[in-house]
This record gives C-alpha cells, structure tokens and sequence, in this order.
C-alpha cells in the first residue's frame, strides 16, 4: 500500500512539474513574476476542487487524492520559486512590486482555493 501510493505521488509529481515547466515557456516573466503567479493560483484553484471532492468517499478515492493533489498540484504549484522571485525583487530593490507580488499571490490564492471548493461542495 505504501509504496503503491509512493508511486500514485511520484507519477503526479512528474505530471505536474512538467505541466509547471510548460506554464513557463508559454507565460515569460518581466518584471513581474507572470508564471509563478498563474501556476500557483491555478494550482490553488484545482486544490480547492480536489478538497471539495474529497470530502465525499464517492467522489474521489484516497488514492485519486493522492496523485491530484500531492502529486500534480505539489510539484505544479511552487512556493520556493515564488520566495526565491521575492528575494530578486527585493535585492533589485523594487519593494513594491514584492509587496504588490506577495500580497496578490497569496490573496488570490486563497480566492482561488475557495472558489474552487464552493464550485464543488456547495
């Protein structure tokens, strides 16, 4: 079991790190961290749906769970690079746009997270 679930993990995280690295060859960042910002809301969003469904047995089994929101969503959604975006921003000195950036990203994706919940378990 724990290693069929070990696997379930590993298949999504590698479905979802490549989804990632495709998001950024489409969306280039400039100043802003464009990219990051679309994964990780879209990420936020897909997880709210998965929670929603996950909490009817029916819907979704532990295993399903596993490999959407573990796998796929861990690896596709990524708070490292967005710490590591906010650090470039504030060595180059643009405090704003890392307030800005911060602040967005964390506001939408809680939006993103509920409103991907509400859409599923009303």
């Amino acid at each position: 079991m724990i290693l069929k679930n070990f696997l379930l993990v590993a298949a999504g995280g590698s479905i979802g790190a490549a989804m990632r690295y495709a998001v950024y060859l489409l969306i280039k960042n400039q100043p802003f961290p464009y990219a990051t910002f679309c994964i990780n809301i879209a990420g936020s969003f897909l997880l709210g749906i998965i929670m929603a469904l996950s909490l009817n047995a029916d819907e979704i089994s532990e295993s399903t769970k596993l490999f959407l929101a573990t796998g796929i969503c861990g690896a596709f959604t990524t708070f490292s690079t967005f710490s590591f975006e906010n650090l470039a921003l504030l060595q180059q000195g643009k405090y704003n746009l890392a307030f800005i950036y911060t602040i967005t990203s964390v506001l939408s994706g809680l939006l993103a997270a509920w409103l991907g919940f509400k859409i599923i378990y009303q």
